[in-house]
């Protein structure tokens, strides 16, 4: 062998050892890791009231409290998007991509007001209104309630096993060698007791087993103790002022042990006499949160059998009572004890679990129920989901209605969601087939199927119903989309807008609990907008609203009638008003200084009568005033159609502002500069937009722009003269930059507002 050939066999066998030796610590790392995510190692009791001493906030949590907790952690946001009063509705933004949607095998996605009913009832959670009840979610079937359920379950699972989440239960270490000398002791060394107790005992030295209902720790103390106790460990004054008199914490000072805790503690308080040294059997532990194994979590679906069974550990009972020669202790309780401080859930009202909630009625009502002869008690979370036509299972039964608290999980009303759900259904580069604004108005009419027909809140807030049925559906269905997302649109009437008052928002809050309970669901509209994209995915031509249009005009009539009458038709002619002021503002040159120069000298000019020639102070040109003078800018800064006596009027209230104001306050008091002003800032957004609005007029007088658009891309165009290529380019520019359209999407917009003269059409609006 060549020495090269032995130094190249050497470094393979370095390398592979090197690997072993990364794998050996990636193992290593791994079981680590496992070791210290599942250590549940019980601490002593001490150990835990030094942990109330430092941390009272994070430890008395019940299973509501620890739910509300969950849910904050993971739900971000909080900000009210109504900055019309002060006065909030809390309809509030909530951003829920933490729990829904990140790390979950089904993403569920939320709109707004499903998030802040959630939020809502976390809230009362938190403050103890609304234990004793089970919360169902009702919704029609394919608006996600399964998907919804399974990820906020596995949230609540996962975050249990961070340290924010961990909840605490009882768990005994019965020093065996303690008791039995305590139970000679008391006997007087009886020979008979001591063989007895040998027996028994048989050279163990403890024994180990968790309370069966997963009592908080606390709930050891003698209730009557717990006050001044908790008064003395607690030295946060502010969270012991809540613990002591807070509805939320009632249950700390209220609330007892399970029996079978309450027998063994009596029983050992009864034969060690020292209640220091029993507290010193009694350790604490984490509560195991695991649906697979229904720890903590229960999870029924409506075909699974098995209604009800109490659960009897004997060998334990019978360990302990022959310890102690008592029949006291008790080791039985329901399978209900699994998720005491915990969560029972119910997948459907239906088959099996019809019954169960039948079952549950005297513990959801009274919180207690029979095992054997025992009362056990039950604090659990119960949920369920429901359709609205299994509401028969419980209808009848008055006293069960008054525990049932439903919160509506309609079909999705935010177009903006709706869109997403397409997205992470089809892929993120679905949205590089639409022209801009053609994906949501698409959701848009989905979610438009699901909204019921009713104006009358807005009869009662709008001042002039009709001004808005010029520009969107005759139903204002778009406006109360926009409304359901937190936003009040900015091509509202500015009366209007102040009369958005918190009464209003009460209502249109309201409104929505009717809202989503039918129409297309969120199943069908996947399998609409599949066929739909199917139509367009290997071709190259972008979707534009003509498409989506022509679409639903042909959907089956069953479908079609889900979508109200003129909805369609009001989106596409929204969308064409909407690309005809982009394309009015791309080709709009913005000359600022001459716009500015015409503003300043008309300030200037109000204040002389028509006939004089003055120059002006702020621009030093010389003015020839007349009518026809005004007349040139007001037609920028007034409506064309008033009449001479009117705009003469106008023009005396701006004379008689400028006076008043911009001259002797912000002029000669604030020492501002005309273009400072809020006056000169107004007329020059007017005269702006005025300008804007008859940009694209020149163009479509002039036959060579069209045809040049038509043959723009080709050897043809470059034949056009080099001002109007210059424009076109510099059109089709500011729509990708200021707009997000591609190159050809430009073109196809202008193109769409030139061929169907869109001027013209919409010229009266």
């Amino acid at each position: 062998m060549t020495r090269k050939a032995s130094s190249n066999k050497k470094a393979v066998a370095m390398e592979t050892l090197i690997e072993q030796g990364k794998r050996l610590e990636a193992i290593l790392n791994l079981t680590q890791g496992l070791r210290e995510k599942e250590r549940r190692i019980p601490m002593p009791y001490n150990d835990f009231l030094f942990l109330i001493s430092q941390q009272p906030k994070l430890i008395f949590r019940n299973i509501f409290q620890l739910f509300h907790d969950m849910l904050h952690h993971y739900i971000s946001g909080g900000v009210d998007d109504y900055p019309v009063t002060d006065d909030s509705v809390g309809f509030i933004k909530y951003d829920t991509w933490d729990l829904f949607v990140k790390d979950v095998d089904q993403p569920f996605f939320t709109d707004r007001l499903f998030a802040n009913r959630l939020m809502n009832l976390a809230k009362d959670f938190r403050q103890g209104i609304q234990i004793n009840h089970i919360y169902l979610f009702e919704g029609p079937p394919g608006s996600g309630k399964s998907t919804f359920l399974n990820n906020l379950l596995l949230k609540l699972e996962e975050y249990t096993k961070l340290q924010e989440g961990t909840m605490y239960k009882v768990f005994w270490k019965l020093d065996l060698r303690k008791i039995k000398s305590a139970i000679i002791d008391a006997e007087n060394g009886d020979e008979n007791n001591l063989h007895h107790l040998d027996k028994i005992v048989s050279g163990r030295q403890q024994i180990m087993f968790s309370c069966p209902n997963n009592d908080h720790p606390i709930l050891m103390l003698p209730r009557e103790l717990r006050k001044q106790f908790l008064n003395e460990l607690i030295s946060d004054k502010e969270f012991l002022e809540k613990l002591l008199n807070d509805k939320e914490y009632e249950w700390v000072l209220k609330d007892t042990p399970c029996t079978t805790c309450s027998s063994i503690y009596n029983q050992l308080l009864d034969e060690v006499e020292d209640p220091a040294e029993v507290f010193n059997m009694i350790y604490v532990r984490r509560v195991e949160f695991n649906r697979q194994f229904g720890k903590g979590i229960s999870v029924w679906n409506p075909g699974d059998e098995g209604l009800k069974k109490n659960i009897v550990n004997e060998s334990l009972e019978n360990y302990l009572n022959n310890l102690f020669k008592s029949d006291e202790i008790r080791f039985v309780h329901s399978d209900l004890a699994y998720t005491n401080n915990g969560v029972y859930a119910l997948m459907d009202i239906k088959e099996h679990n019809a019954q169960r909630l039948m079952n549950l009625h005297g513990v959801i009502s009274d919180g207690v129920h029979k095992v054997e002869h025992i009362e056990e008690k039950i604090s659990t979370l119960f949920l369920g989901l429901l359709n609205p036509e299994d509401k028969k299972h419980f209808s009848d039964i008055r006293s069960f209605q008054d525990r049932i608290i439903t919160v509506n999980i309609p079909y999705v009303l935010d177009y903006d969601i709706e869109s997403k759900i397409f997205c992470n259904k089809f892929g993120e580069g679905i949205k590089k087939l639409f022209m801009p604004r053609v994906l949501n108005n698409f959701a848009k009419i989905i979610v438009s199927s699901r909204m019921n027909i009713d104006t009358e809140i807005f009869e009662k807030w709008l001042q002039d119903i009709s001004h808005y049925k010029k520009y969107i559906d005759d139903n204002l269905l778009m406006l109360r989309m926009e409304l359901y997302r937190g936003v009040v649109p900015n091509w509202l009437k500015e009366e209007d807008i102040k009369g958005f008052k918190k009464h209003i928002r009460k209502e249109v809050l309201q409104e929505s609990e009717n809202d989503g309970k039918s129409g297309i669901s969120g199943r069908q509209a996947l399998s609409i907008f599949n066929d739909f994209i199917g139509r367009f995915r290997d071709s190259h031509q972008l979707i534009t609203m003509t498409h989506v249009a022509e679409y639903f005009n042909n959907l089956p009539d069953k479908i079609r009638a889900h979508i109200p009458n003129g909805f369609a038709d009001a989106i596409f002619k929204l969308y064409e008003m909407n690309i005809l002021e982009e394309v009015k503002e791309s080709i709009f040159y913005y000359n600022d200084e001459q716009i500015s120069k015409d503003i300043c000298n008309y300030l200037f000019a109000i204040n002389f009568d028509a006939g004089e020639t003055v120059k002006s102070d702020y621009t030093g040109e010389e003015l020839n005033i007349d009518e026809d003078w005004f007349k040139n800018i007001e037609q920028y800064l007034m409506d064309k159609s008033l009449s001479d006596i009117v705009r003469q009027e106008q023009r005396a209230k701006i004379q008689k502002e400028y006076v008043t104001k911009t001259l002797a306050q912000e002029i000669r008091v604030k020492n501002k500069d005309i273009r400072q002003t809020s006056q000169f800032k107004s007329l020059f957004g007017k005269y702006s937009e005025s300008l804007k609005k008859f940009s694209l007029d020149p163009f479509m007088e002039n036959t060579n722009f069209i045809r040049a658009l038509h043959e723009y891309g080709t050897e043809n165009f470059k034949s056009y003269d080099t001002r109007l290529k210059k424009d076109i380019d510099f059109m089709l520019g500011n729509m990708v930059k200021k707009f997000g359209y591609t190159k050809q999407g430009a073109l196809i917009a202008v193109l769409h507002v030139v061929d169907n003269n869109l001027v013209e059409r919409y010229k009266s609006l």
